[in-house]
């Protein structure tokens, strides 16, 4: 297990319209969970490769976003993440950090990744696992409540729901269309960045709670990701269901919240790449 401690002052960069940029957030903290990675397998400087000298990436499986209070967050403030990492598989490895801002606890974020390697096309199609040597012995995680043991029930069929969403229904709501750019939505090593699936989420709630997304800042966002796709491939956002109400005593009194189920989908060859869970405060 690995622990480090960050603060940040903030400013425009990471700052949105209401508060802290959650897209900012993700990558930050992805950054955070692979240099940790590294720390943790003795690297100064990440450098995983695999017994053909190929680059191994650590590709995230699973994220969720909890207690957010994103919308309380203002300019110059400073921002303190205190995080930890450890390796709960053979291939898996979960981070937590907690954000505090003035003394004040703004909410969680966990993170599940897998070490992956491509194949021999080179495509983002082909990815598979791969044991990184060098690491500590696994901390198994202790029950389906925790992120990794969540993410393995869904994939293996043993969850039916979540946040008050059937997990297998069908997209039946709007149907949002997106072309992702090469040059804002992938990173340097080519995949459809992490924090592009959220951004992606939130554009299309724009497209279908718009006078409820003018004011909203994420309470709760449960991603699993189940893929990725290639620069110049297409994606549709579907939604799958949609909840509005007020939440007596959660997180306060008289909260107004959105909750929506968004599946994303792979146009090309119609699979799904991610399930996002998404529990919205409207200010």
């Amino acid at each position: 297990m690995r622990n480090r401690s960050e603060t940040i002052l903030l400013g425009m960069p990471q700052l949105s319209l209401h508060g802290l940029s959650e897209t900012w957030l993700l990558k930050q903290l992805g950054h955070q969970h692979w240099m940790m990675l590294a720390s943790l397998a003795g690297q100064k400087v990440p450098s995983f490769i695999d017994e053909r000298g190929k680059p191994v990436y650590a590709a995230f499986s699973a994220i969720s976003i909890q207690d957010g209070d994103f919308g309380s967050v203002r300019e110059n403030d400073e921002l303190v993440v205190r995080s930890r990492v450890r390796r709960v598989t053979q291939t898996q490895m979960l981070s937590r950090h907690r954000l505090v801002v003035g003394g004040r606890y703004i909410g969680q974020v966990e993170m599940v990744s897998v070490f992956v390697r491509r194949g021999q096309d080179g495509g983002n199609r082909s990815v598979s696992r791969f044991v990184v040597p060098g690491l500590p012995k696994p901390e198994p995680f202790r029950s389906r409540e925790d992120l990794p043991g969540w993410a393995a029930a869904v994939r293996a069929g043993r969850v039916s729901e979540h946040l008050g969403f059937a997990l297998h229904q069908a997209a039946v709501g709007p149907v949002v269309a997106i072309d992702p750019c090469p040059a804002q939505d992938f990173n340097g090593a080519g995949f459809l960045y992490f924090s592009s699936f959220v951004s992606f989420v939130d554009r299309a709630e724009w497209q279908f709670a718009r006078d409820f997304a003018r004011t909203a800042t994420t309470l709760r966002r449960d991603i699993l990701f189940a893929g990725n796709l290639d620069p110049g491939e297409t994606l549709l956002v579907g939604l799958v269901d949609r909840k509005d109400w007020h939440v007596p005593g959660d997180p306060t009194p008289g909260t107004r919240t959105l909750s929506h189920h968004c599946r994303l989908v792979r146009t090309g060859d119609n699979e799904p790449i991610a399930e996002v869970f998404t529990i919205r405060h409207i200010h």
